[in-house]
């Protein structure tokens, strides 16, 4: 174990690795980001790291291949300058979908990216509201999983929302709406629906009762938006009153935010675990910070005190 905690930061979300540096009382780490003329990544360490506990926050959201990359190159010349522990802080993991074959002859790229990371030399990971929980599997190496929805639960019991119901978008996201509403002390609903093809679903039918009663839709991710507004008119025709959404990784790919903002979504509640898309700031989104909750994480990690406690 060692005294020195050194926090790096990609270029994915430096705005959030700057909130967490704030928390924790502690300066970024000097390190040069470059490219050639080619493309090709150039990471120089510019301050001693040998013997450090060094953690860097990158998410790998878009655009994700050149992030991923960033951040596996950041750790070689971490792991070549000696340090003693490296963490990836990956806030948002990208390729986290594909976390196993649902078609002949696909890869499974969630296990590809860990074991890349771990080539590269990382130590452990940090993340969050992982797609599929079984992730943390495909690694050798320690895992520490934490959940936004402490965050986003208090954010909703100061809404005083008396007699809401919480929904699932589809029957995978049911454990983590559960929890959820166990928290807010609200019942449960979820929607059965069939995905036709990437990016596109079909709404078939609501499980749970939502009529005459505010709704908070609860997902990992808003990517394309379409799940998301096609759930907004079925719980409509079903008789919900208003309805509002809360994910933790604000993708918001191609009309997403078209579709937000034309629909009768009451307001969207997002986390800052990836930055929002230059001019994808719709008029209904709220983003609520996760650095205090990463820092605390990080803090923990560094002192080899238990995290369980943040893992609810």
């Amino acid at each position: 174990m060692t005294d020195r905690l050194i926090l790096f930061s990609g270029n994915a979300n430096r705005a959030l690795s700057q909130e967490i540096a704030d928390y924790l009382g502690v300066p970024l780490g000097d390190a040069e980001v470059t490219r050639f003329a080619d493309d090709e990544i150039l990471v120089q360490v510019c301050e001693n790291v040998r013997g450090a506990d060094v953690f860097v926050i990158q998410p790998t959201c878009r655009p994700v291949n050149e992030n991923l990359m960033e951040l596996l190159v950041i750790i070689d010349a971490l792991k070549r300058a000696s340090a003693w522990r490296i963490t990836a802080v990956m806030p948002y993991y990208g390729y986290g979908r594909q976390d196993r074959k649902v078609q002949p002859r696909v890869p499974i790229t969630a296990k590809l990216v860990a074991d890349l990371l771990t080539a590269a030399g990382v130590h452990r990971v940090l993340t969050m509201d992982l797609h599929a929980g079984q992730i943390q599997g495909f690694f050798t190496t320690p895992v520490d999983h934490l959940y936004a929805a402490p965050v986003l639960l208090r954010y909703f019991e100061e809404r005083r929302l008396g007699d809401a119901v919480v929904v699932s978008p589809d029957a995978g996201g049911v454990e983590r709406a559960r929890a959820f509403a166990k928290r807010l002390g609200s019942p449960l609903a979820f929607i059965d629906k069939r995905r036709t093809r990437p990016n596109e679903a079909k709404i078939m039918h609501i499980v749970g009762d939502v009529e005459g009663r505010d709704v908070i839709i609860v997902d990992d991710m808003i990517d394309t938006g379409g799940t998301l507004t096609q759930a907004v008119t079925a719980l409509l025709e079903k008789g919900a009153k208003r309805i509002f959404a809360s994910c933790t990784h604000p993708v918001l790919s191609g009309p997403a935010v078209e579709r937000i903002d034309g629909s009768a979504l009451e307001e969207v509640v997002v986390t800052n675990t990836i930055p929002l898309p230059d001019g994808r700031m719709s008029k209904k989104l709220t983003v609520l910070s996760v650095a205090p909750l990463l820092g605390e994480a990080i803090s923990r990690i560094h002192k080899e005190e238990s995290v369980s406690c943040l893992f609810v």
